[in-house]
């Protein structure tokens, strides 16, 4: 150091160089933040990404056994509309050959019934249903009368309605999820747009917002449901 500087010189030049210290490492800090902000933007953003596609994966699983049960269902049903028309067919013979006086006819209708439909018209004959005036107007009335093809129509029909559901669900969940990366981005955006300014200040300003954008989001993916 030069002897011709005063005492206040070398005060000065003291400050001026703590200051620079303590600016290099504010300037160090800011860095070591953003690259931390950026590490964990990047893990959480790969894992919404997975997430929603895991997600939309469940969707289209669900949305696909929904329609395999509704097309189950359909054929089920056409089929119990053919028995019923059968069974309805089947006794208004046996009606008539009885109505005719014809026994042989109708023994022939009767061993022509449906094991499920027979059932319910031994019940039916049961109530003696020619003299009885009270009883049901034919068998397909009868609590005995069960037709198979309708119960697993409508246990199918249960079934494409749940998956269905289930499905929806997953879209909603995938839509949060994808959301989620929506917000990331911003965060992403904010961190590099901190490391354009040279002022402190506003480096630090967006760095604050983006850390409060990130705390939100990984609260998102910590209390989203995961598949």
């Amino acid at each position: 150091m030069p002897e011709s500087l005063s005492a206040p010189e070398v005060a000065h030049h003291a400050l001026e160089h703590q200051h620079g210290a303590a600016g290099g490492l504010r300037a160090d800090l800011i860095e070591i933040g953003e690259a931390i902000l950026l590490a964990i933007v990047a893990v959480a953003t790969a894992w919404s990404g997975y997430q929603t596609a895991r997600w939309d994966g469940q969707q289209a699983h669900e949305y696909g056994l929904s329609n395999k049960y509704r097309a189950a269902e359909n054929r089920a049903a056409t089929r119990s509309g053919q028995q019923k028309i059968y069974d309805t067919t089947t006794f208004g013979f046996w009606l008539e050959s009885k109505a005719q006086g014809n026994a042989e006819a109708a023994a022939l209708f009767r061993r022509r019934f449906r094991p499920e439909y027979r059932r319910a018209f031994v019940a039916w004959i049961r109530l003696d249903p020619l003299h009885n005036p009270k009883a049901p107007a034919g068998p397909l009335l009868m609590p005995q009368y069960h037709n198979a093809a309708a119960a697993q129509s409508a246990a199918y029909s249960a079934r494409a309605t749940a998956a269905f559901s289930e499905g929806t669900t997953a879209r909603e969940r995938g839509e949060k999820y994808l959301r989620n990366t929506v917000l990331l981005a911003t965060v992403l955006f904010l961190t590099a747009l901190a490391q354009r300014f040279k002022l402190q200040g506003v480096r630090i300003g967006l760095l604050g917002v983006s850390a409060v954008l990130l705390v939100l989001a990984l609260y998102y993916v910590a209390t989203y449901p995961r598949t």
